[in-house]
């Protein structure tokens, strides 16, 4: 047989092991997020019940007044603060031209 049709018989042959791996495997470029594995869609074993989570400790009223009072003078006092130095702001140095 000469070479040139040796050579195209075995490039048949590894194209078609090729495509036989690919099947066996999967597809190596997949678009998108990889399916779940086998282990995660297996239903765990039902464990026994967790204690329910801490409740969140909720404000009585007297308690939301106070607290409201508080933020109230915080953002008060925040924004006499912010007042004062708005006043000097406008009196910017003027900037002088540096000799270059």
């Amino acid at each position: 047989m000469p070479t040139e049709q040796i050579l195209a018989l075995l490039i048949a042959e590894r194209d078609k092991l090729n495509r036989a791996i690919e099947v066996l495997q999967g597809s190596t470029k997949r678009p998108g997020r990889p399916p779940k594995s086998a282990l995660t869609a297996i239903p765990a074993p039902a464990e026994p019940a967790q204690p329910a989570k801490k409740k969140r400790r909720i404000f009585t009223a007297a308690q939301r007044k106070q607290q409201a009072e508080r933020m109230k003078a915080f953002w008060a006092a925040k924004k006499k603060a912010a007042a004062k130095p708005q006043s000097k702001a406008g009196s910017k140095p003027k900037k002088t031209a540096a000799a270059g």
